[in-house]
């Protein structure tokens, strides 16, 4: 599992909790938006070495008395091979687990809920539920992205952990019809629509769609 950093205390990335937080490295999305491009493109988190997830389970273990939680982000970290041994390990120590996801990885999302390794799940809803819309903020095209997500999207639905929906609503792609639409699919859930800051972004550095060896 390639970690990059451990925030060792936040009271953000978990409301009402004092989490630690763990950044993985690698997604397969490359969203102009994110914030986190040092965590998304390999010539970035290439620079800098992961840190051993024993090490983190090592503070962990440290702070069991007095943390909440623990956050497992990135990234994208359902890409990371090692991540169901790291969960358990830390479940093992007794932590409840949030894990932030994109939604594209729904038969490692239910092997995990199924194992009972993430108490909540915070999961991305990049635009409506439409093939070319998706890639166009993802700058993928995985062929079966979308019947991902909705598969995702189901678990979660199905599943009896507590969880959140929510939208990065950018200024030029999802204007009142696309987020009266997508309040209407997820309004009556847990969801919600988070506000784009265009400054630090993944698109300062590339442009994905025109440079995929740079990305």
């Amino acid at each position: 599992m390639r970690i990059a950093s451990l925030q060792k205390q936040s009271l953000i990335d978990w409301p009402s909790k004092m989490v630690a937080v763990v950044f993985t490295k690698g997604c397969n999305f490359r969203c102009g938006y994110c914030h986190n491009p040092s965590l998304v493109l390999p010539a970035l988190y290439n620079q800098t070495p992961n840190i051993d997830p024993s090490e983190v389970l090592r503070y962990l273990t440290d702070r069991a008395s007095w943390l909440d939680g623990l956050v497992v982000t990135g990234g994208e970290p359902t890409i990371q091979k090692g991540l169901k041994h790291f969960l358990n390990e830390a479940k093992k120590l007794g932590y409840s687990i949030k894990l932030d996801t994109n939604g594209s990885n729904p038969n490692l999302l239910h092997e995990l809920i199924e194992s009972k390794l993430v108490d909540t799940v915070a999961m991305d809803i990049k635009t409506l539920l439409d093939a070319s819309m998706y890639a166009v903020i993802t700058n993928t095209s995985e062929p079966n992205l979308i019947a991902s997500v909705k598969e995702s999207l189901d678990i979660l639905r199905h599943s009896k952990i507590h969880y959140q929906l929510r939208t990065t609503v950018l200024p030029n792609h999802h204007n009142q019809s696309v987020i009266a639409e997508l309040e209407k699919m997820f309004g009556e859930e847990n969801y919600c629509l988070q506000e784009f800051r265009d400054v630090g972004t993944l698109g300062d550095i590339c442009n994905c769609s025109r440079e995929p060896d740079r990305c």
